[in-house]
């Protein structure tokens, strides 16, 4: 008989995993602790196809383990378990390196937005679990992605720590993969690898699924041939020369203005090499310019050595506004004359990194880790920049966390950005896997909007990529204290995903959606099990006791 598991019928009674012996769940497996210690290994799997190890090809058969494991469970509050316990192993392997911030902080979020992965066993477990059909099996290929998508939705919100680690972002370098983001973004690369691994798993089920779900993967493979040969593609317009200044490690008293010191002396040596744009990294400059004139016109000073605007990035109290005084994060362009009035404020900010979200609940987060004593400021609208001495060149600058969100760098190429400028410092996580992960993503974000991106930091990694997500040049490593000057192509023409969105979101939730109403339906019209038919009354007697 199917078990019941919250409403959803699960099928167990052929082609489950045995319990015992060699079976998924046998041995260590069949022990409370061991099958949660797996669950939570499972579950941090996918993490090793990120940079640094950036096993980018690991991604599409990283979570089949994870699924196999949620599809053996003999209940629904046993998936469930898995899910969560997964989601937690994923979330602590893919942030380990705040541990040395947060502490054992790190464990209490990982745990909570490991929840969001709950719901998505049950999900694995109704589609996957028991004897599937040959329609179920096919519809697991978009149902099960479009769990997983929910997932990265929500957890998307600044709040609860923003996009970082969106399973899609770990195909940064596969040039296939940045086509697929063109059209629908990292949303459609999540969707894709899901897809696969779902594949995967049903290709080590029953026999009678295996032909469907290769068809699946064929289908998956046909879908990104036919967006490699006729998406659009970004139109060359010409290039601009564009310099990374990135001074390096500065310790100790005084860093703050040793590091300004020797990013001078790194811009210096630019003179004469031609180039339009001079990026120095997140938090250069420790002062508001317009309260310091001395250093904005060190700044100005040395632009004209160059030649070129310097786009710097302070980290400083100012007053914004009547009632808005406070530490802002802002890029500022300056040129031969000075700063030249654009400045562009941080609008997303770093969970306790730069601010503490609910600080009156979650302030003691300052006691056990590295979290923010005060609160940034925010800014209230993305800049875009223009550089009449280079040729009449559109900036869309970013700051640091913000690369990771795709709707801030489409809104810039939508307001007409030509290049997008990324100021970033990671030095607090200088020896992790934390710099990588984070240049890394400029390559979604190019591939996406088809504008190239610059991606400067103070330590590294520094690097820069093409329109179609390529990695131009060698990148400045996390060892390096120096320049890099990078001709950047420049591109025209509208992605799918800039004109579009993330419509994958809203196919996803179109799939769900009817998977939940052909559930429901099904739920209302099939009889719970053991219930009974009307009772007969006989003549002379009751339904307890009939007459004789």
């Amino acid at each position: 008989m199917p078990k019941q598991d919250g409403g959803l019928s699960v099928d167990r009674s052929a082609g489950a995993p045995e319990a015992h012996g060699t079976g998924l769940r046998g041995g260590l497996l069949h022990t409370r602790v061991g099958h949660g210690a797996a669950a939570l290994l499972a579950g941090a799997l996918p993490a090793l196809a990120f940079p640094a190890p950036s096993l980018w090809w690991l991604a599409y058969v990283a979570l089949v383990p994870w699924l196999l494991l949620i599809r053996s469970a003999d209940s629904g509050r046993r998936a469930a378990l898995d899910g969560w316990l997964g989601g937690t192993g994923f979330m602590l392997a893919v942030h380990h390196w705040l541990m040395p911030s947060l502490h054992v902080f790190i464990v209490v979020l990982a745990a909570l937005l490991g929840l969001l992965w709950a719901p998505w066993g049950l999900l694995v477990s109704r589609v996957l679990g028991g004897a599937p059909s040959l329609r179920r099996s096919v519809a697991a290929v978009a149902v099960v992605p479009s769990g997983w998508l929910m997932i990265e939705l929500i957890r998307s919100w600044e709040g609860l720590g923003g996009p970082w680690g969106l399973l899609g972002a770990s195909q940064w370098e596969f040039a296939p993969a940045l086509r697929t983001a063109s059209v629908g973004g990292v949303w459609l690369v999540s969707l894709l690898v899901v897809a696969v691994n779902t594949a995967v798993v049903q290709l080590v089920g029953r026999p009678a699924v295996r032909t469907a779900a290769a068809a699946c993967l064929v289908v998956c493979a046909l879908g990104v041939g036919a967006i490699w040969a006729w998406a659009p593609r970004p139109e060359s317009t010409g290039t601009t020369r564009i310099a990374v200044v990135q001074p390096g490690v500065v310790e100790g008293p005084g860093s703050v203005d040793r590091r300004f010191a020797r990013s001078e002396e790194l811009t210096r040596t630019l003179a004469g090499r031609g180039v339009g744009l001079v990026v120095w990294g997140e938090s250069s400059v420790g002062v508001d310019l317009t309260r310091s004139p001395g250093t904005a016109a060190r700044l100005a000073a040395l632009s004209r050595t160059v030649g070129a605007d310097v786009l710097v990035n302070m980290d400083a109290r100012r007053t914004d506004a009547p009632g808005r005084t406070g530490i802002f994060k802002s890029a500022v362009l300056v040129g031969p004359n000075g700063p030249t009035g654009d400045r562009y404020d941080k609008m997303r900010l770093v969970p306790f990194g730069e601010y503490v979200p609910a600080r009156a609940l979650l302030g003691w987060a300052t006691s056990v880790g590295k979290a923010a004593g005060e609160d940034r400021l925010r800014g209230e609208a993305p800049v875009v920049m223009d550089l009449p001495d280079a040729g009449g060149l559109r900036i869309g600058p970013l700051v640091c966390f913000e690369t990771a969100f795709p709707d801030m760098s489409r809104h810039l190429v939508r307001d007409g950005a030509q290049v997008l400028v990324a100021q970033s410092s990671t030095s607090t996580f200088q020896h992790s896997w934390a710099p990588a992960q984070h240049a890394s993503l400029g390559a979604l974000r190019a591939a996406e909007t088809g504008r190239p991106m610059v991606h400067a930091t103070l330590t590294g990694v520094s690097a820069v990529y093409g329109p179609r997500g390529e990695r131009l040049g060698a990148p400045l490593g996390t060892d390096a204290s120096g320049t890099a000057v990078y001709d950047v192509p420049l591109a025209r023409g509208t992605t799918l995903y800039v004109r579009l969105g993330a419509w994958p979101v809203y196919g996803a939730l179109a799939v769900l959606a009817g998977f939940l109403g052909v559930a429901g339906a099904r739920a209302v019209r099939t009889p719970a099990p053991g219930r009974r038919g009307p009772r007969v009354r006989t003549a002379g007697g009751s339904p307890e006791r009939p007459a004789h």
